[in-house]
């Protein structure tokens, strides 16, 4: 599948969940271990666990590799990486306080 198509359909996927706060972060120029990064927002340790589930299941629906996903069971920040596609589920406070979209962003 391409990398294009992949995204469309995981942010598709976090907003039906209703996941709050997507970014889509091409990241390939500065990175080496992903092309792109989506992170979003869920609202308690028991969303953020089901978002990053249902990422999980839906690449897998679609054959996509999953080639790792961890932090489902704190709940505070989950990681699901699908090769060319990280993607990362966040409580708000965790959100804030890490602030990947400026880690990320070219300057």
């Amino acid at each position: 599948m391409n990398t294009e198509k992949l995204l469309k359909i995981i942010k598709k996927t976090l907003e039906d969940k209703k996941a709050t706060h997507i970014k889509v972060l091409d990241v390939g120029k500065i990175s080496s271990i992903a092309d792109f990064m989506i992170v979003a927002t869920g609202n308690t340790a028991r969303q953020v666990s089901a978002l990053a589930e249902y990422v999980r299941a839906k690449a897998k629906s679609l054959k996509q590799p999953v080639l790792g996903i961890e932090g489902t069971n704190a709940g505070e920040w989950a990681l699901v990486d699908l090769g060319e596609v990280i993607v990362h589920v966040m409580q708000p406070e965790t959100r804030e306080l890490y602030q990947l979209e400026k880690l990320w962003t070219p300057q």
